[in-house]
């Protein structure tokens, strides 16, 4: 007989991914913070970074655009629109730049077919759906006992989805991380005193994907243990 998954002592396993989630939201805020205090040697805004890398590439048609929020920047493959956070868009900060450069790296990943970059845009539909879906059909199986074990078990495989998605996601965000620092110190944008600075924030940010990766991993490990997916439990 299964208990409903929110009862069940698994929940523990999430325990040391919840702590670093946690731990990487509270690093990434504050070194951000920390270094949007510190001016560039050189000036650039992180607008004028992006621009300019993307033109150096030959990629003109890659738009730059400001969009409201904090943090909020990322790059759209589809429109192929690079969207910088107010923050970073107007900032000659270290954190300003490093941010502008590391989403632009994704740009740089797109033209040049970065195979991860790929992997996890095919992805997306699966992961969103499996998201969706998974989470019900688990309750409903969990719910139900050993009558319900299939219907559970199908929504393991659709949370598998979301779980390879965050996977999938860390070498695209680490690859665009050490692109931007290359570009930054190659192109002439910092000088060698700024690059560690630059270093902070990015791998700041990097310990944020690392962590939701773990969550999912650890939320696929104790879900497979529920369901008797893992330890071959059938009744």
């Amino acid at each position: 007989m299964f208990l409903p998954f929110f009862f069940d002592p698994t929940f523990i396993l999430l325990i040391p991914g919840i702590i670093l989630a946690g731990y990487a939201q509270a690093k990434v805020k504050s070194t951000f913070n920390k270094y949007l205090k510190v001016r560039s040697e050189k000036g650039y805004t992180g607008a004028q970074v992006a621009r300019e890398i993307l033109n150096r590439a030959g990629l003109h048609d890659v738009k730059v655009e400001q969009i409201p929020g904090k943090l909020s920047d990322h790059y759209d493959p589809r429109q192929r629109v690079l969207r910088l956070s107010p923050q970073v868009y107007q900032s000659n900060s270290l954190a300003s730049i490093g941010v502008a450069a590391h989403e632009t790296g994704h740009a740089l990943q797109h033209d040049q077919g970065y195979l991860p970059l790929q992997l996890r845009a095919n992805l997306v539909p699966f992961a969103r759906f499996g998201s969706s879906l998974a989470f019900p059909l688990i309750i409903l199986g969990l719910f139900m006992g050993s009558s319900g074990l299939a219907v559970a078990r199908i929504g393991v495989l659709l949370f598998s989805a979301a779980v390879l998605f965050q996977v999938v996601t860390l070498p695209v965000e680490f690859n665009a991380s050490n692109r931007a620092v290359t570009v930054l110190e190659r192109e002439g944008f910092i000088g060698r005193s700024e690059v560690g600075p630059v270093k902070k924030v990015l791998n700041a940010a990097a310990l944020t994907y690392l962590a939701a990766a773990l969550v999912a991993l650890l939320n696929l490990m104790r879900l497979l243990i529920l369901t008797g997916m893992l330890g071959g439990r059938d009744d």
